[in-house]
């Protein structure tokens, strides 16, 4: 077999590789040659896209299921593009994702002896509606299920085809992911909008008028906070008010707040800021609950999406962070700090430790400060500083800083900025990451500054899809 890319081709899926990637291997003209398929699982046969091509592998786009693997259970929950294992039994996801997360951090850092570091596996207290937040989108291009067609001049509201960005498919029943009772009344919503008579969006066109629709759930208070975003073209025609009853009358006592987002903006994304919102009815915010600290989230705000899990991921950081004990006079620093989530569950842990959040982004420390205030903690203060210039600008904490928490975003930390976390001199390093192999590579320098890796930890947050969140403890040889 000759690939080329674009190629679409049948495969049998025959190994699980980190991060959601099953493995095909086929014979060629120029010998074995492996095929990495995104979101496919062992035992699949599977139909997909080749996306790129070199000697050795190539990289392709899962398009269709053709058949099941022996050890799937089929669900009585729709399968989404965001859920690609949702009939791959819990603990089988599990199994696979410790094995291929330990191998790839191994061999990405270069630690050979990860099984003796390795602590445990935390599995998410809920495996199913866990998410906090949802996007739906809108499309006058649906991929109809049951017959597997194409349709034009629809009206779909659910998520985007696997391998497409045009057409949507329908959400008819509950995902499995959010909330039960929100999904299977999504259909029914989908059809109070149809009737308007305003189209969906559509995006090869780039027009139409219904785009967007975002929920965030507090599970505090069984709450929804909705998002609805749509253009200007036949804003005139949308009773946003009635629009709102329906809302209430569909789910009554549940929703907290309606928004509307109007955004010409043709990027196809849901983000407030792309456009004008204002406040339909009800809070601008909901309010979450996570180890006993208080939130206010807004529509925008980053929040973890499995706030129930989020507590366990943060018990086992804490757990690292303390397990040594401080001197007098000893910081604790939560570096990349955000709103100063995980520094407020370090002050609270313990309140006797002098605890200092970092971060360059104004705004964030600003909320920072105010959730702090508002959960009554004292015990943490937060800076909005470079890094790199943290010391210079902050002397008298020269010296003093012997342990820094590390939750940096996905990408991982830029190398230069790493180097200016190992100048701060600390003792130990508790390094929360939400792409194992970006924290590898990190984990790679660390080791050559002197920093062992002591204990490593991994959560699963997001059952049912190929990610995985893990924790590292290094120590100052």
């Amino acid at each position: 077999m000759i690939l080329q890319r674009a190629q679409e081709v049948e495969l049998l899926i025959s190994d699980y590789a980190f991060g959601g990637r099953g493995i095909a291997r086929i014979e060629t003209e120029k010998g074995p040659f492996v095929i990495f398929v995104d979101n496919a699982f062992p035992g699949q046969l599977v139909r997909a896209k080749i996306e790129t091509k070199r000697k050795t592998f190539a990289e392709a786009k899962l398009l269709e299921v053709l058949k099941r693997a022996d050890s799937e259970t089929i669900s009585t929950f729709q399968e989404i593009s965001g859920g690609p294992y949702i009939h791959v039994p819990v603990e089988i996801q599990e199994k696979f994702k410790q094995e291929s997360t330990l191998t790839t951090f191994s061999k990405l850092s270069g630690i050979n002896d990860i099984h003796s570091k390795f602590d445990t596996f935390i599995s998410s207290p809920q495996h199913y509606h866990y998410r906090n937040k949802m996007e739906y989108s809108f499309s006058c291009i649906e991929h109809d299920l049951e017959t597997n067609q194409e349709l034009d001049n629809a009206f779909a509201l659910g998520f985007k085809r696997r391998g497409t960005w045009w057409k949507v498919e329908s959400l008819n029943k509950a995902s499995g992911l959010f909330d039960e009772e929100w999904e299977n009344k999504l259909k029914e919503m989908r059809l109070f909008l149809k009737e308007t008579e305003l189209p969906a969006w559509h995006p090869p066109q780039k027009k139409g008028f219904f785009r967007h629709i975002v929920v965030r759930k507090s599970f505090l208070n069984n709450q929804l906070l909705i998002n609805l975003v749509t253009s200007n073209e036949g804003l005139d025609q949308f009773d946003i008010a009635a629009f709102g009853k329906f809302l209430q009358d569909l789910h009554p006592g549940r929703i907290a707040g309606l928004w509307h987002t109007v955004n010409d903006n043709v990027a196809d994304r849901a983000k407030i800021e792309n456009g004008h919102s204002q406040l339909i009815f009800g809070q601008s915010v909901i309010e979450e609950k996570l180890a006993g600290l208080r939130f206010q989230i807004s529509m925008e705000s980053f929040f973890q999406t499995n706030p129930a899990c989020a507590e366990l991921l943060y018990d086992k950081a804490l757990d690292y962070l303390f397990e040594d004990p401080f001197e007098p006079g000893d910081i604790a620093m939560d570096l990349f700090c955000g709103t100063g989530t995980i520094g407020q569950l370090m002050a609270s842990r313990n309140p006797n430790v002098r605890i200092i959040g970092v971060d360059i982004v104004e705004k964030a420390i600003e909320d920072a400060k105010e959730n702090a205030a508002k959960n009554g903690i004292q015990s943490v203060e937060f800076y909005a500083a470079d890094v790199g210039k943290f010391l210079r600008d902050y002397p008298d904490f020269q010296g003093k800083i012997k342990r820094i928490m590390l939750d940096p975003p996905r990408a991982g930390i830029a190398p230069k900025t790493l180097q200016k976390v190992i100048t701060l001199g600390a003792e130990s390093i508790v390094y929360i990451s939400c792409n194992p192999s970006t924290q590898a590579r990190d984990a790679s320098t660390l080791a050559d500054a002197g920093y062992v890796l002591e204990k490593y930890a991994l959560v699963d947050q997001f059952p049912h899809t190929g990610h995985i969140e893990a924790i590292a403890k290094f120590k100052k040889a």
